[in-house]
C-alpha cells in the first residue's frame, strides 16, 4: 500500500513531527496557527517520511544501505567518507517512483497558481522511535529552485543528504538506528533574501541563557553566510518586558562588517547558483534592519516562544522585491535552555604567555592544548582528542572532527556562526573572528584559549596556569537583613552576572561605558566644529559615521550600555553613578585634551558634582542626562536610579538637581526617579541631615571617605600602608553615616572590597545596621558568607 506522499503546510501542525520532521511540522504549525498574529510564513508542502521509505523500497536500497553501513570502521570511522559517498551515490542513481514524482509536481503546480515558482527545498529528518529528536544542521538545503525537473532532482539530493558524513556520525554519536531515521523534504516559497537580507534569532541570550532577551542578527543576501559564519553580522538585543510594554525595547545594537553577501547567479543554461560577492560599501555601512523591523521580528519571536512554550531558535528572511519579512524556520533552542544557570563554573587565569591573537569569546571557559592547523575536514586524521582546532572557518562538514577538540579558533565568524554554535553545544571555548590567526600560529605548538576574560577571547602562547571553580548557586542563601548588591561596569558581563545571588546593582560605573564604547569626550561632540586636531576629527568622524547628530552618538552609546545592565538585573534596582572621571582621565578620551584643564591634584580637583553645572562641562552633562532619560522613559527601565558622586556641599547638590531637572530628569514629573548621593567626603557625613533634604539615599564610597578622613592620597605608594578602611577614624565616619541614615529613614549602602576581605569589617557594618553592601563580582560569594556569619552573631548578641 502506497503511503501518503505529500502534505501541504496548511494541513500540518506540530503533532505531525513523525511524518514530516520537526522543521516542516513547525512551518505548518506557524502557517496555520500563528498567521492571525500577523506572522508571515512562506507557503509550501512536504514529502513524508513514508514517501522516503517508499523511495528506498521501490529501488531496493534498504539492504544495500545497511550493508554499506556495516562496513563502518568503529570507533575510528576512518572510512566514513567512503561509506557516506557510496550511499549517497546509490540514492542519486536510483529512480524516483512515478507516483511520488507525480505528487511532487502536482503540489508544485498548486503553488504556481499562487504565483510561487521559485522555491527553497529543505531537509527535515525524523526518527521513528524518537520523532522529536533534533537533527538541525545535519542535512542539505537548496535555494532558488525553479522548474519541475530541477525540483525533482533537488528533492532526491535532499534524500541523499540523510547520509552526509556528518549526519551518519551524528546518528552514531547519539545512538540512533540508521534505518529508523527518515527524511522529509520541505518545498517552500523562496523568499528573495538574496536581494534583501536574512538572519537568525534566539528568544534568549545565546551566551548566558538569560531569558528576558531576544537576540537577532542579520546579513545582506542569503542567510547561509550567517549560518556558516562567513561574515560578521549586525546584532540586536531586544528586552522582552519593554517590548511587552510597548516601550522602545532595543537595548543594544552592534554593526557588523557584513563584508560579503551571497546572491544568485544564473548560468547560460538558465540554472541559478550562489555567488559570494563583496558587499557594496554603502550596504556595509547600513543596518540590515530598521528599528521598526527589529521590533516587528522580536514581537513575532515573542509570539512564537509563547505558542511553543519554550525558548526558540528562529530563521528569518526579508524579500528584496516586496520588502516583507518572513519567518522561514523555528525550532526549540537546545543548548542554553537545557543548561542549569544556577551551576556557576568560574575560570581564573593566573599566568599568560605572549598574546598571539584575539577575537570574540564563545563561552566563558578556558582550554590548553596543541594547536592543529587544518585546511579542511579531510585532514581529520591529524587531530587527536584534546587538540585545539585552528582554521579559517568551519561548516557542518566539520562536525565529526570538532567533537574531539578541546577548543576552536577561527579566522572568520561571529557569535552565531557554525563554530560558535558547535562550541556551545560541546561546551568548549571558542574564539572566532580572529582575522588571520592561522598565520600567527605554528602547527603543533602549545597554546591557551581563554574565554574567561569577558566577551573578547585571547589566544596565548604556551600552557597558562588557571583555576576552575564549580559553584551551585542554589545552595547559597542571601543574608536576611542586609541587601547584597553588585558593583558592575562592563555591560558585556551583565547577563552572566545576573545569575549570581543579588538584590541589584549598588554601583554601576558609567566611566567604563564612556571609555570602551563611546570613546569620545562629550564636549568634543558638543563643540565638534571647534576641535582643532585633524587626527582627532578623523577618528571622531569614523566613530560617528552613522550619526548626522554627533551628540546623539554619545546619548545612544551610553544609553545602550546602561540599558543592557539595567535589563540584566530588572526589576532589581540599578544605581548608576554619574561620570566621575578626574580631569587627567577625561583628557585621555578622544578630543579630551582640548576641553580639560591641567590640574596638579586631579583627585581633589574638578571632578564629580562640581562639573555638572560648570560651563566647562555642563553641556556634556546634558548628554549624560539625555541617556538616562532615554533608558528610564523610552525604554521603560525605571529600575535605574541615579547617584551623584563627590558632592562637596549641600548647595552644590541643590545645583546639580536643578540642572538635572532642566535636562529632563525631573522628580516632580517622574516620582519614581530616585537620586542618591555618594557619602565619600566628610562633609557628606557631618551634614547628612541637610543632604537628606535633597537626596533619596546615600552610598558610602569607603575609598574616598578613608582617603579624605586620614588625609592620605590613596594612589601614593609611599604611604599606602597607612590607608585602611578599618582605621578607627574611618570606621567612626562610616558608623556615623549609617546611624544618621537610619534616623533619617534613608537607605545607606557601602561599596568596597573590605567587607569581603575582612569578616570583622562586615560584622562592624552589620552591627551598625547598613542597608546594603555592594561587592565586585569576584568578591560577592565571600562577602555573602561574611555577612551571613555577622547576622547570625548579631542575632545571638544579648
Amino acid at each position: 500500500m502506497v503511503p501518503e506522499l505529500i502534505i501541504p503546510f496548511s494541513r500540518l501542525s506540530r503533532g505531525d513531527v513523525a511524518q514530516v520532521g520537526g522543521k516542516n511540522s513547525s512551518l505548518g504549525e506557524m502557517l496555520t496557527r500563528l498567521a492571525p498574529a500577523g506572522i508571515r510564513v512562506p507557503d509550501g508542502f512536504a514529502t513524508t517520511a513514508g514517501a522516503f521509505r517508499y523511495f528506498l523500497q521501490c529501488n531496493g536500497l534498504d539492504n544495500r544501505i545497511a550493508t554499506e553501513l556495516s562496513r563502518l570502521e568503529r570507533p575510528s570511522y576512518a572510512n566514513l567518507r567512503q561509506v557516506g559517498a557510496a550511499i549517497r551515490e546509490m540514492i542519486m542513481a536510483a529512480s524516483m517512483p512515478h507516483d511520488l514524482a507525480k505528487a511532487i509536481v502536482e503540489a508544485y503546480r498548486e503553488l504556481g497558481k499562487q504565483g510561487i515558482n521559485d522555491v527553497a527545498v529543505r531537509s527535515s529528518a525524523t526518527a521513528e522511535d524518537l520523532p522529536e529528536a533534533s537533527f538541525a544542521g545535519q542535512h542539505e538545503s537548496y535555494l532558488n529552485v525553479s522548474g519541475e525537473q530541477q525540483l525533482l532532482a533537488m528533492v532526491q539530493s535532499c534524500m541523499a543528504s540523510l547520509y552526509t558524513d556528518r549526519a551518519i556520525k551524528y546518528r552514531e554519536d547519539n545512538g540512533f538506528e540508521h534505518d529508523l531515521v527518515a527524511l522529509s523534504v520541505g518545498v517552500q516559497q523562496m523568499v528573495r533574501s538574496d536581494i534583501g537580507c536574512a538572519g537568525i534569532g534566539f528568544t534568549l541570550e545565546p551566551e548566558s541563557g538569560f531569558r528576558n532577551i531576544i537576540h537577532l542578527s542579520g546579513v545582506w543576501g542569503l542567510g547561509e553566510n550567517i549560518v556558516q559564519g562567513t561574515v560578521n553580522p549586525d546584532e540586536f538585543l531586544v528586552f522582552k518586558p519593554s517590548l511587552r510594554q510597548k516601550k522602545f525595547p532595543i537595548v543594544q545594537k552592534k554593526m557588523g562588517d557584513k563584508a560579503k553577501r551571497m546572491i544568485y547567479a544564473v548560468n547560460g543554461s538558465g540554472e541559478s547558483s550562489t555567488v559570494n560577492e563583496p558587499t557594496p560599501e554603502a550596504l556595509r555601512n547600513q543596518w540590515v534592519l530598521s528599528d521598526e523591523e527589529v521590533i516587528l521580528l522580536a514581537e513575532w519571536a515573542l509570539v512564537i516562544e509563547s505558542h511553543y512554550g519554550l525558548p526558540m531558535d528562529i530563521e528569518w528572511a526579508k524579500d528584496g522585491n516586496s520588502g516583507q519579512l518572513y519567518i522561514v524556520q523555528a525550532r526549540p533552542e537546545t543548548v542554553q535552555s537545557r543548561r542549569n544557570p544556577a551551576l556557576l563554573i568560574e575560570y581564573a587565569i593566573h599566568t599568560k604567555g605572549k598574546c598571539l591573537g584575539k577575537g570574540q569569546a564563545i563561552g566563558s571557559s578556558l582550554a590548553t592544548g596543541r594547536a592543529v592547523l587544518l585546511q579542511s575536514p579531510k585532514e581529520s586524521d591529524r587531530l587527536q582528542e584534546g587538540d585545539i582546532v585552528v582554521t579559517d572557518i568551519t561548516s557542518p562538514d566539520w562536525d565529526p572532527i570538532l567533537k574531539k577538540a578541546a577548543a576552536i579558533v577561527t579566522n572568520k565568524g561571529g557569535r552565531t556562526s557554525h563554530a560558535s554554535i558547535v562550541a556551545r553545544e560541546l561546551g568548549v571555548p571558542a574564539v572566532v573572528g580572529c582575522g588571520d590567526i592561522t598565520s600567527h600560529l605554528k602547527d603543533g605548538e602549545m597554546i591557551t584559549v581563554s574565554c574567561c576574560e569577558g566577551k573578547t577571547g585571547f589566544i596565548y602562547a604556551g600552557q597558562s596556569a588557571f583555576e576552575k571553580h564549580e559553584i551551585d548557586l542554589t545552595t547559597l542563601q542571601k543574608p536576611k537583613e542586609t541587601k547584597v548588591m553588585l558593583i558592575v561596569a562592563d555591560p558585556e558581563k551583565a547577563f552572566q552576572l545576573s545569575f549570581y545571588p543579588n538584590d541589584g546593582i549598588g554601583l554601576m560605573r558609567m566611566e567604563f561605558i564612556i571609555n570602551h564604547s563611546v570613546k569620545v569626550h562629550p564636549m568634543a561632540l558638543v563643540k565638534f566644529n571647534e576641535v582643532k586636531d585633524a587626527e582627532v576629527i578623523k577618528a571622531i568622524e569614523d566613530l560617528t559615521l552613522h550619526y548626522p547628530d554627533k551628540q546623539q552618538y554619545f546619548v545612544d552609546k551610553l544609553a545602550e550600555g546602561i540599558a543592557t545592565i539595567a535589563a540584566a538585573f530588572h526589576p532589581n534596582p540599578v544605581i548608576v553613578r554619574l561620570s566621575d572621571f578626574k580631569t587627567n582621565e577625561y583628557a585621555n578620551l578622544l578630543g579630551g585634551k582640548q576641553f580639560e584643564p591641567l590640574e596638579e591634584n586631579p583627585m581633589l580637583g574638578f571632578r564629580g558634582a562640581s562639573r555638572y553645572y560648570h560651563p566647562l562641562y555642563r553641556e556634556g552633562f546634558r548628554l549624560e542626562c539625555a541617556a538616562l532619560k532615554k533608558v528610564r522613559e523610552s525604554m521603560g527601565l525605571d529600575n535605574v536610579k541615579v547617584m551623584v558622586p563627590f558632592c562637596r556641599t549641600v548647595e552644590e547638590g541643590r545645583k546639580v538637581l536643578e540642572v538635572m531637572q532642566e535636562y529632563g530628569l525631573d522628580r516632580k514629573l517622574d516620582p519614581s526617579l530616585e537620586v542618591y548621593v555618594m557619602a565619600e567626603i566628610p562633609s557628606n557625613v557631618l551634614l547628612a541631615e541637610s543632604f537628606a533634604e535633597y537626596f533619596d539615599g546615600f552610598s558610602i564610597g569607603s575609598n574616598d571617605l578613608t582617603q579624605l578622613t586620614l588625609g592620605i592620597d590613596r594612589d601614593s605608594a609611599i604611604i599606602s600602608e597607612l590607608f585602611s578602611e578599618q582605621n578607627p577614624a574611618a570606621k567612626a565616619m562610616i558608623a556615623t553615616m549609617i546611624r544618621k541614615g537610619r534616623k533619617l529613614g534613608k537607605p545607606v549602602g557601602l561599596c568596597g572590597q573590605a567587607p569581603s576581605d575582612y569578616p570583622e569589617f562586615a560584622r562592624f557594618l552589620v552591627e551598625e545596621g547598613i542597608s546594603s553592601i555592594s561587592f565586585n563580582p569576584d568578591a560577592l560569594l565571600k562577602g555573602i558568607e561574611n555577612i551571613r556569619v555577622a547576622e547570625r552573631e548579631k542575632e545571638k548578641a544579648p
